[in-house]
């Protein structure tokens, strides 16, 4: 199969539409063994205008007379069983040197005319060779929030050229993201599915699922506009004509890059108080401060606001961040940046600025995440400390019921490792009191038990106990790939196995004393003194390290 890549954008093989158009070939050569491609850079070949003479079809029939490039790129015309054109819109329809190509085809037709089944049109002229069974495809991207409304010229033209739906399109609006770096997880999925579609392309046509998938927005609009207007580091007030014409005064990069992260901002997040983040770029001692409100976000030149949150760090650190090369959690732990004031928003950053994008068909359609519970594991063993102590048989019979039924309530929760080892020590447990084993004995143990799978966590290939409830509420899964979300939690175990494993220590000579009877109660005391410095810790060590100290 022979494979013509036409293409028409000023920029070549950097521009934005080709990026679609390598994607959507890379899929094709997946699929097909036997292929050829040509691909034409219209902007490096010599095609001059059409002049309108005719001579194509009267004095040189099929030649036109002006000799440049032009001969070479209908012989490949010729050559393709399928040819793809590809190009930016400008002006809402094709760049000029394309256009010239398409005046410029005028030898491939008769001058006589005819009606075509399914013309588009009042005019049409008999093609001069035999173009049957040629396939086209269109692909293009524009710089509006959506290609859907923007394309009527484009369409009419092609219309007119091949007929109504005798040819293939891909229109992306947004196209101006895929040279974000900052934003390449996104772009890139949509580079999937395009290549997608060119697996599914030499099977006959493009599904409509994938189709779908192509038509979505990259940004929802409101994000999109305000990223492309930030984009040109022009304020908008200085556009204005002034007594000596245009003053248009440039913004810094680092400014436009300040003003499209504020973009970002998912004002669904506010949660009733306005936070001030303000961004202190060491490397070009540039500061900006980002309002973020109830209505959205704002960006502060003039240090005016009072931050509740500071980030020091150099502007090319942040951008690596952005772009993804490099995880912000893992630069904080190396010191590569500050935070000072309240460190909640870097704990919640995802919910601020993250999601901004669309969800996918695919993403709607995927089973929703369950969450972890950490109930699921404590109940058994509380119920193991209070119920053998009020009535032994009847006690023990309950810890191994619930033991037995917990796993029906999974259907709901994710299950841990450590809910399952939680069920087969509590089970054994009760099993060893049922079967006369002193309580003397049991009561330690239990509290060992509990206080080493706490501690072994820290140690181990598993996640630590405490990261795989508390992740729940840090955008789930995604927060055990987080650098200090684990370091912290790390600690937080280790300590809480350490109380346990104090404990079980402390019942074997409490149990044996006066107060044997308040053993329970006693031992309540210190995992309360211990939640109280949980909460504090998870709060104080992640700021800590953010401070660099």
């Amino acid at each position: 199969m022979n494979i013509l890549v036409i293409n028409g954008s000023p920029k070549g093989i950097n521009s934005n539409s080709y990026r679609l158009t390598a994607a959507f070939l890379e899929g094709m050569k997946q699929e097909l063994k036997d292929i050829q491609t040509r691909e034409l850079l219209i902007n490096c070949m010599d095609i001059k205008p059409c002049q309108g003479c005719f001579s194509c079809w009267n004095r040189t029939p099929g030649q036109c007379y002006i000799q440049d490039d032009m001969q070479q790129v209908i012989q490949d015309l010729l050559w393709a069983d399928i040819t793809i054109w590809s190009f930016p819109l400008y002006y809402f329809t094709v760049p000029g040197p394309l256009k010239n190509l398409i005046d410029r085809q005028l030898p491939m037709v008769l001058p006589f005319m005819e009606e075509k089944e399914g013309q588009v049109g009042n005019g049409n002229h008999p093609s001069r060779y035999d173009m049957n069974g040629k396939r086209t495809i269109v692909i293009s991207t524009c710089g509006f929030y959506t290609a859907k409304g923007n394309y009527d010229g484009v369409y009419s033209l092609f219309d007119h050229l091949w007929g109504r739906g005798n040819y293939t399109t891909i229109f992306c609006g947004q196209g101006e993201l895929f040279r974000v770096p900052e934003l390449s997880a996104r772009t890139n999925e949509y580079l999937s599915y395009v290549k997608q579609a060119g697996q599914e392309y030499t099977k006959g046509s493009i599904s409509r699922e994938t189709q779908e998938l192509l038509d979505q927005l990259l940004l929802p609009k409101k994000t999109f506009e305000a990223c492309a207007d930030a984009s040109w580091g022009i304020n908008k007030d200085g556009t204005k004509i002034g007594e000596h014409g245009f003053n248009v005064k440039r913004e810094s990069d680092t400014l436009v890059f300040t003003k499209q992260m504020a973009a970002f901002y998912r004002k669904e997040s506010y949660s009733g108080k306005d936070i001030v983040l303000e961004m202190d770029y060491t490397d070009v001692e540039e500061s900006y401060q980002i309002l973020l409100g109830k209505e959205g976000s704002c960006v502060y030149t003039d240090g005016s606001l009072t931050p509740t949150t500071k980030i020091e760090t150099p502007v090319t650190v942040w951008r690596s961040i952005a772009a993804g090369e490099i995880r912000g959690d893992e630069a904080m732990m190396q010191g590569l940046y500050k935070v000072k004031g309240d460190f909640t928003l870097m704990l919640k950053w995802d919910n601020y600025f993250g999601g901004s994008q669309p969800k996918t068909k695919r993403m709607d359609t995927a089973p929703p995440q369950k969450n972890t519970n950490m109930n699921i594991m404590l109940i058994p063993w509380i119920v193991l400390w209070i119920a053998p102590a009020i009535y032994k048989q009847w006690g023990c019979l309950i810890s191994i019921s619930i033991c037995a039924l917990i796993p029906l309530i999974f259907y709901r929760n994710k299950k841990t490792i450590y809910d399952v080892v939680t069920n087969v020590l509590v089970t054994n447990i009760s099993i060893m009191i049922l079967a006369g084993v002193s309580e003397k004995w049991m009561l330690p143990l239990s509290y060992l038990s509990f206080g080493t799978m706490w501690f072994v966590s820290c140690f181990t290939k598993w996640v630590p106990l405490t990261a795989n409830y508390s992740m729940n509420n840090y955008g789930g899964e995604a927060a055990l790939q987080n650098t200090l979300f684990l370091k912290t939690n790390r600690i937080l175990t280790m300590f809480w196995g350490l109380l346990y494993l104090f404990i079980s220590v402390f019942s074997w000579f409490l149990i044996r004393s006066s107060v044997s009877s308040f053993v329970g109660l006693i031992n309540s005391v210190f995992p309360i003194f211990m939640g109280i410095f949980t909460v504090w810790f998870q709060k104080w060590y992640p700021a800590k390290v953010a401070r660099g100290k």
